[in-house]
C-alpha cells in the first residue's frame, strides 16, 4: 500500500526527492567508475554446475537458493547486504541520500527498507549480482564466500529491475530517480554504456539474440493521484527500445497511442512485466491498475487482443490501497510459448492463461503474488508469495499448485541461475 510519511519525515526534502522522483541535475551525471573488482573465487572443489532458483527477499537482504524444480527445497541462503554498516554511515552523513533512502523506505517500500530487487549469477556460477533499491547500487556477492566483488553505484538514488544478455556477459539495471539504464560488464562491473528511457525506468528485456534491450518507464507509481483524472501526473511512459553495442535508441513505442487505437482509452500505458513468445514476435505486458493482460503484436506494431482476469471480491476498489499502482504485476510463458502465468498481485491469486484461446484455469490462491518465472525443467510457473513469504509452483499443464516452500521477509523477483554442484551457503558475515 502506499504509506503516508510520518511527520517526522514529511519535510519539503523527502516530499521532494522521493514522491515527485526528480533527481538534481548532478545526480544524472554517469557515477564514479567502481573500485577494481576483486578476484573471483573459483567454483568450490569442482567446476560442475548445477542450475538452482534464487528469490530475493526485498526486505531481509538475502537470496534464498532453491531447487530449480520439483518441492523447490531450499538449499541455501546469501546475505547480498554484508556492507550494510558501511553503506548506513554513508547515507547518514549525506543529507540528500538519508532522504531518498527514508522515502524509499515509506513509499515504495511500504514502511521497510528495499535491500534486493532482482538478481542473476554469473555463467560460471561464482557470484550473484543484485540490484538493491534503499543502497542506489548494483553488487557482486562471491557465492562461496559471501564477500563482495565490486560494486557500482547508480546515478540518481535508487536502483531497479535488471535483464541478463543471452550470453551472460552483461547486465542492464534501470536507475529509477535518474531515468538511465546503465549496462554493466557482469564480471567487473564496468560500465558498457548507458542510455536515457523515460520516467522510472522498469522492467529490461534483452532481445533478437542480445542485439537490443527494452525498457518499459511505469512513471509515477508512489503518488496518491491514481484517479484517472490524474493520470497526466503519472510522467513520460513509453518502451525505449535501444541497440544493444551502441546503446543508441533504435525505436520508441508509446502504449498511449496503442491502447486508444485498441478502444482502450480508459487503460493505463504504464507497462508493467512483460513476456515475449520465443520467437519474440508477440509481446504480452500488465499495466498499471488492470486485473489482465495485453497481447502485442510486434511487426504489426499494435495491440491485438487483451485479457481481463477476474477481480477478488475481497480486493478494494480503491486504487491507493493498491502497491505501487499495481493490481497485477507478474508474467512469464511457458517454454513452448502456449501458456502464460499471471500473478493476480492485489486480487491474492496466480493463474495459467491458455494463449490460443485466453481461457484462464484455476485461480491459485495466492498471497500478493509479486512475480512470475519459470522453473529449470519447464514444467511449472513459479510465483513469490511476499503476503506470505514462500514461493510455489503451479504446473502449467493443470494449473494446479504442485509446490509451496517457505522463503525469507518480502520475496520479488525469482531468478534461475546457477552454482558450483557442491555448493554451500556462506556463513553470515558483514564486512
Amino acid at each position: 500500500m502506499k504509506t503516508a510519511l510520518p511527520p517526522t519525515l514529511a519535510g519539503a526534502a523527502v516530499a521532494l526527492a522521493v514522491i515527485a522522483g526528480a533527481a538534481p541535475a548532478s545526480a544524472a551525471t554517469a557515477p564514479p567508475a567502481p573500485a577494481a573488482p576483486a578476484a573471483a573465487s573459483a567454483a568450490p572443489g569442482s567446476s560442475a554446475l548445477r542450475e538452482v532458483l534464487f528469490v530475493g527477499n526485498n526486505w531481509d537482504g538475502t537470496a534464498d537458493v532453491l531447487e530449480p524444480s520439483g518441492s523447490l527445497a531450499r538449499i541455501g541462503r546469501i546475505n547480498v547486504i554484508p556492507d550494510k554498516d558501511r553503506r548506513m554511515l554513508e547515507i547518514h552523513l549525506n543529507p540528500l541520500k538519508l532522504a531518498y533512502f527514508l522515502g524509499i523506505r515509506w513509499s515504495v517500500g511500504e514502511g521497510h527498507d528495499q535491500f534486493v530487487d532482482d538478481m542473476y549469477s554469473t555463467p560460471d556460477g561464482s557470484a550473484v549480482v543484485v540490484s538493491r533499491p534503499s543502497f542506489a547500487d548494483v553488487v557482486s556477492i562471491d557465492v562461496s564466500t559471501g564477500r563482495l566483488n565490486w560494486r557500482f553505484p547508480v546515478s540518481g538514488y535508487r536502483s531497479d529491475h535488471m535483464a541478463v544478455s543471452p550470453d551472460g556477459t552483461r547486465v542492464a539495471v534501470s536507475a529509477s530517480t535518474s531515468n538511465r539504464v546503465h549496462v554493466l560488464d557482469i564480471r567487473t562491473g564496468r560500465e558498457t554504456g548507458s542510455f536515457a528511457t523515460g520516467d522510472k525506468p522498469h522492467e529490461n528485456v534483452f532481445t533478437d539474440g542480445g542485439s537490443r534491450i527494452w525498457n518499459s518507464a511505469i512513471g509515477e507509481v508512489n503518488t496518491a493521484l491514481d484517479d484517472p483524472v490524474w493520470d497526466f501526473t503519472k510522467g513520460d511512459r513509453k518502451i525505449t527500445v535501444v541497440d544493444a553495442k551502441t546503446y543508441r535508441t533504435v525505436e520508441v513505442i508509446d502504449m498511449r497511442q496503442r491502447l486508444d487505437a485498441f478502444g482502450r482509452r480508459d487503460l493505463s500505458d504504464a507497462v508493467r512485466p512483460v513476456a515475449f513468445t520465443p520467437d519474440e514476435s508477440k509481446l504480452y505486458f500488465q499495466v498499471s491498475f488492470f486485473n489482465g493482460f495485453l497481447e502485442y503484436d510486434v511487426a504489426a506494431d499494435r495491440i491485438t487482443r487483451e485479457k481481463t482476469l477476474p477481480k477478488n471480491p475481497a480486493t478494494s476498489e480503491n486504487r491507493t490501497t493498491w502497491v505501487n499502482d499495481s493490481r497485477h504485476h507478474g508474467i512469464s510463458m511457458s517454454p513452448a510459448g502456449d501458456k502464460i502465468c499471471v500473478a493476480g498481485t492485489m486480487d491474492d491469486y496466480a493463474t495459467v492463461v491458455d494463449r490460443a484461446t485466453l481461457r484462464e484455469g484455476p485461480l491459485v490462491p495466492a498471497s500478493k503474488p509479486y512475480w512470475a518465472t519459470v522453473s529449470g525443467d519447464g514444467r511449472s510457473c513459479v510465483v513469490s508469495e511476499s503476503g506470505s513469504d514462500s514461493v510455489s509452483a503451479i504446473d502449467f499443464a493443470t494449473g494446479r499448485k504442485v509446490a509451496n516452500v517457505p522463503v525469507g521477509d518480502h520475496p520479488q523477483r525469482v531468478r534461475l541461475g546457477k552454482v558450483a554442484a557442491d555448493w554451500r551457503e556462506p556463513s553470515a558475515r558483514r564486512e
